[in-house]
C-alpha cells in the first residue's frame, strides 16, 4: 500500500495561509527550499486540490526559464514537471504537465490510489487534505512550522470526528527558527 503524506508550511498558530491567502510569511530559506525540492523528487504521485494547483501551475511549469532563476529553482521546476500529479476539482476542465484531472469523489479515488503500486504520495491543499484526514487516509503529517502568528486564515488541520494518534518520526530545525516535525499515524 502506498504511503500518503500531508505536508505544508504552517504558522505557529496552525494556518497554511493567512487571511486573503497571504503566504508572504512562509518564504523558505535555501535549506528549506532544498528540502521541499527533494520531497518533490522523491514523490511518486502528488495529489492537489484546485486552489494549490492553480498557484503551482501558474508558476512552476516555466520557472526554470525565467531570467534570474537560481539552480535550486531550475531543479525544483524540472522535478515538479516530471512528478506525476492528480488534481481533484469539479470546476476546472483541463490540466497539463504530467497531470490527470479527477472530477468525481476524491476519497474514493485516493483510497484506490493508495492500493496501487508506486512511490509515496503527497497530498497538497487544505480542503482535499481535510477530506482525506476525516476518512483516515493520511499516513504521515509533515508540519513545517514557521515562527509567526497570523491570527486566522486557512487551517492546516480540520475538525475530526475521532482522535488520530500519532508517533513522532523526525524533527529538524531550519534557518530562521523554522521547525519540521514529522508524525506517522498509528493505525
Amino acid at each position: 500500500m502506498r504511503k500518503l503524506t500531508f505536508g505544508m508550511n504552517l504558522s505557529l498558530d496552525g494556518y497554511i495561509a493567512a487571511p486573503g491567502g497571504d503566504l508572504g510569511w512562509s518564504v523558505p530559506s535555501d535549506e528549506l527550499f532544498q528540502w521541499w525540492s527533494d520531497r518533490v523528487g522523491a514523490t511518486g504521485l502528488a495529489l492537489y486540490g484546485r486552489k494549490v494547483w492553480e498557484g503551482m501551475s501558474s508558476h512552476w511549469p516555466t520557472a526554470d526559464q525565467q531570467r534570474g532563476a537560481t539552480p535550486a529553482h531550475i531543479e525544483y521546476a524540472r522535478r515538479w514537471r516530471a512528478m506525476p500529479k492528480v488534481v481533484f476539482s469539479s470546476t476546472i476542465s483541463a490540466v497539463d504537465w504530467n497531470t490527470r484531472l479527477v472530477t468525481g469523489d476524491a476519497v474514493s479515488e485516493i483510497t484506490r490510489l493508495k492500493t496501487e503500486d508506486g512511490g509515496p504520495m503527497d497530498i497538497v491543499g487544505a480542503t482535499l487534505a481535510a477530506a482525506a484526514m476525516r476518512a483516515g487516509l493520511i499516513d504521515e503529517y509533515a508540519l513545517v512550522t514557521h515562527p509567526v502568528l497570523v491570527g486566522g486564515g486557512t487551517p492546516f488541520f480540520t475538525a475530526l470526528d475521532n482522535w488520530v494518534n500519532l508517533t513522532l518520526a523526525e524533527t529538524r530545525t531550519f534557518p530562521d527558527g523554522v521547525l519540521l516535525t514529522r508524525y506517522e499515524t498509528r493505525h
